[in-house]
């Protein structure tokens, strides 16, 4: 199953189409809906004020609450855009942004406005077909669950430390970083190979490096075991209620790219959102000298706190992928 996003922050739309999907799945819109809702802007004053309602408008592949195995295509519309914030920043790029990148590889064409096709509003036809892919993998027993596991350095943080550290971080005009811990349980032991296009990691890291602000993900003990012995780092083999387990999980439920029955963890982190009120160092792209930038508008102080569906999203495409290799 394979997906194409589309669509800049504020242009007309975002959306995906979908290939591959299985004739006869029943859309359950409310679902749908509810996941949109979970990543959906200006419903926390920690996130940007932006609002959007983010109700998915079906344009092909569904007839009578079912899907026809054609290419499934969404939109959902952009309904509170201020392109006029982004006019100061058309030859100044963000630092940390793909401005730049974009600028070079479109030879000026990209449209800037809110980071284009670069945007984190693109998460939201990701999240639409991640909300596909997760009902697909119900009969299954597939599940996926994500939690906020550090920000700004701050492992495990409760709701009082997040607000605490994003009230501090806006006061100074500036963002932070973060990281979500994400578990998948139900993929049966066996899928995948060591294979560069079949190995389970493999398949997973493509998924999650498609979301923007993603800069790294481990699986298992992921850099912990760096810091760990064989002793310690093996996962020793039980038998329980009639399988193959292990008793510890560092390996995150994968071994030689391949599932092993565990649960298979991983987690992402995420960088500071680029854009800052705070001043910025960067060059006037027409003049090539150097200028200053102070970037306006309306940005989560850290995209992570809307990004739980998102990883979510980004797992149950790849879980569907392991689970039918």
């Amino acid at each position: 199953m394979n997906y194409t996003i589309f669509g800049e922050s504020h242009g007309p739309a975002v959306g995906v189409t979908m290939t591959g999907v299985p004739a006869g799945l029943e859309l359950d819109m409310d679902f749908i809906t509810a996941e949109l809702d979970r990543r959906r802007p200006g419903r926390d004053p920690l996130s940007t004020p932006r609002r959007e309602t983010d109700r998915p408008e079906i344009l092909s592949g569904v007839f009578e609450g079912r899907t026809t195995g054609t290419p499934l295509c969404a939109v959902i519309r952009n309904e509170d855009t201020r392109s006029g914030d982004y006019s100061g920043i058309q030859n100044t790029p963000r630092p940390g942004h793909a401005d730049y990148a974009g600028h070079v590889r479109y030879g000026g064409y990209n449209d800037y406005r809110g980071g284009g096709h670069f945007s984190g509003r693109l998460t939201a036809p990701l999240v639409f077909a991640g909300a596909v892919a997760k009902l697909l993998l119900r009969p299954y027993g597939v599940e996926i669950r994500s939690e906020l596991s550090m920000l700004g350095g701050v492992a495990d943080p409760t709701p009082e430390q997040v607000e605490s550290v994003i009230e501090e971080v806006k006061a100074d005009g500036d963002s932070v970083g973060a990281c979500i811990s994400c578990a998948v349980t139900g993929l049966p032991a066996g899928r995948g190979d060591p294979d560069v296009d079949r190995n389970v990691e493999g398949i997973f890291a493509r998924q999650l490096f498609a979301v923007p602000a993603v800069k790294a993900v481990s699986f298992g003990a992921g850099f912990d075991f760096a810091k760990m012995r064989g002793s310690q780092a093996n996962d020793p083999f039980i038998w329980e209620e009639g399988e193959v387990r292990t008793s510890t999980n560092y390996a995150g439920g994968i071994n030689g790219g391949i599932t092993n029955g565990m649960p298979v963890t991983f987690q992402v982190a995420m960088r500071p959102t680029p854009s800052i009120q705070a001043e910025q160092d960067t060059v006037d792209l027409k003049t090539g000298q150097p200028a200053k930038l102070s970037v306006q508008g309306r940005h989560d102080p850290c995209v992570a706190l809307r990004a739980l569906p998102v990883i979510e999203a980004a797992a149950a495409l790849a879980a569907w992928d392991v689970l039918n290799l």
